[in-house]
């Protein structure tokens, strides 16, 4: 059984979904995109995940600001504001009648190709969107039991040539790191940068915890990741020493406590890396305190925007 931060229940309501396709819904059998799609083709796409929680998208602003800056920077005009877009969702998520425990993805291509090509100059059609609403709700006892991860080969690249913050299409050096992993019998693959530090993992941030302080990566070599920055406001809110700095597997293999982030999972634990058991619990004190300051500010955010 597969086993990671995505493991959400069951829940039979998402064979029924509908799926938007450039203003359109469809069944999920029948949602489908041409193959002369630039995302298809050369993965050139970017996409965004929320979470609806008591009827508010948690976190709006910060996940389309996110959207924004990666078509920016990868040249893709949208032919849609931020409202536009919010209308859209608002839209697929009243069609499936959908109030709590939602995950929504958002994936937009460059659009259509002429022909197979990488050259943007090629493209025919708009921008391509996708919405892909699911009743998601994370699985209680893959928390409560952690996960484990192995040190992947794959280094996570320089901002020169990929940068590691843009949420795009192009997974592939991911889903490497996350194949060794696996064949290594771990759940989820921990990557670090090119210059050997710990950097993230290779679908969620990652966190370790020493001598009552948070450590987590510079950041410029990771994802950037809307709950691990929400993880360090709550600890500068609550006086909590949250440190962004350079740190190695010697540091990891001696921390107290280790987690990852990520919107769909929120707060994972870390019980072992590289086959070394790290603290003493599968899921620590520390980590387990910090996961109720990240849910009293996703609380928080519920009652503002109502």
């Amino acid at each position: 059984m597969v086993h990671g931060t995505h493991n959400a229940l069951e829940d039979s309501r998402n064979k029924d979904i509908k799926i938007y396709i450039n203003g359109d819904f469809f069944s999920r059998e029948d949602a489908k995109i041409s193959v002369f799609d630039s995302g298809y083709l050369v993965g050139d796409g970017i996409w965004e995940a929320l979470r609806l929680h008591n009827g508010v998208l948690v976190f709006l602003e910060d996940h389309f600001e996110r959207l924004w800056q990666a078509a920016a920077t990868v040249g893709m005009q949208f032919p849609f504001t931020q409202k536009e877009l919010e209308a859209e969702v608002w839209k697929v998520l009243k069609i499936n009648n959908m109030y709590d425990d939602v995950h929504v993805r958002i994936m937009i291509t460059r659009g259509i190709k002429k022909t197979p090509s990488q050259d943007p100059r090629l493209t025919i059609s708009g921008p391509n969107v996708v919405i892909v609403p699911e009743f998601k709700q994370a699985s209680i006892e893959s928390k409560e039991k952690g996960i484990t991860l192995f040190t992947s080969t794959i280094r996570r690249g320089s901002p020169d040539y990929l940068d590691p913050r843009l949420n795009c299409h192009s997974k592939l050096h991911e889903v490497q790191a996350l194949v060794q992993a696996i064949e290594a019998g771990a759940d989820e693959a921990l990557m670090l940068d090119i210059n050997g530090f710990v950097s993230t993992c290779n679908a969620t941030n990652f966190f370790i915890i020493k001598n009552n302080e948070v450590w987590t990566s510079t950041g410029e070599y990771c994802m950037n990741g809307i709950t691990r920055a929400k993880v360090i406001e709550a600890c500068e809110k609550n006086n909590i020493i949250c440190k962004q700095k350079n740190f190695s597997l010697f540091d990891v293999y001696g921390a107290d406590e280790a987690f990852v982030t990520g919107t769909f999972g929120g707060l994972t634990p870390v019980t072992k890396i590289d086959g070394r058991p790290i603290g003493n619990k599968n899921y620590g004190d520390f980590t387990r305190k910090l996961s109720d300051l990240y849910n009293e500010l996703i609380k928080l955010y519920i009652i503002n925007s109502k």
